[in-house]
């Protein structure tokens, strides 16, 4: 098996130097760049993986980072961001992160997530007919919906919210994301409609909605759905 080649995007060297070992020891290999240019230059040049990118860089804002990242590359890129940022997080999501850790952060988490990312990237370029979590079984080839092996009857906007959380499983949407994919780049519509959606869809794939285990909220961004099981 390849090693996993992670590119670490963080000025802070006492960050750095408690990181690196930590991602070395959980079997990646690491390079780390101090600022925003040179970590597009090491992606240019060498490529990687995964990005975990902090978004307070000397030389440019991260959010412009990923912007740049963007144009070309479909690397996942995990965000380091402080807790109080929380705009700063709404807009990397939307600009294509795929998550988040907030700083300060523990690293047994940050390693879930960068998984989490990774598997999600590739899953989300490859060709799949079916998605599954739990009790929660979504054909996409004939938009059905089951839990427990009985039919769920979804409405065509609740189908299409719970298609694009299936997407990107494991990982936040904000509710601009979703926004735009239920009811399209020009609508007028608010977090409100998602929030209300989100709620219909809870009461029909949920065994306790009040107390959601796969469609999960993650408070002023947007929503996540639980990973898919591991096949």
């Amino acid at each position: 098996m390849t090693t996993a080649q992670i590119l670490l995007v963080d000025d802070e060297p006492q960050l750095v130097r408690a990181l690196t070992p930590a991602l070395k020891a959980a079997g990646y290999a690491v390079s780390v760049a101090d600022g925003g240019q040179a970590a597009l230059a090491h992606l240019a040049r060498e490529g990687c993986d995964a990005v975990i990118l902090d978004l307070g860089l000397p030389d440019m804002d991260g959010k412009a980072v990923i912007t740049r990242i963007r144009e070309w590359s479909e690397v996942p890129i995990v965000v380091l961001s402080a807790r109080d940022l929380e705009q700063e997080k709404i807009a990397a999501l939307d600009l294509g992160a795929d998550d988040f850790v907030n700083k300060p952060f523990g690293v047994g988490e940050l390693l879930a997530r960068l998984r989490a990312a990774m598997r999600g990237r590739d899953r989300r370029f490859s060709a799949r007919a079916r998605f599954r979590c739990g009790d929660l079984e979504i054909n996409f080839a004939d938009r059905r919906v089951s839990v427990l092996g009985e039919e769920v009857r979804l409405t065509p906007r609740e189908y299409d919210l719970l298609r694009s959380l299936a997407r990107y499983a494991g990982r936040v949407v904000t509710h601009r994301q979703l926004m735009t994919a239920v009811w399209g780049a020009d609508a007028q519509v608010d977090a409100q409609f998602v929030r209300v959606l989100v709620g219909q869809v809870r009461q029909k794939i949920e065994e306790e909605p009040a107390s959601p285990r796969l469609l999960l909220t993650e408070p002023g961004l947007g929503y996540r759905l639980a990973p898919e099981d591991e096949p």
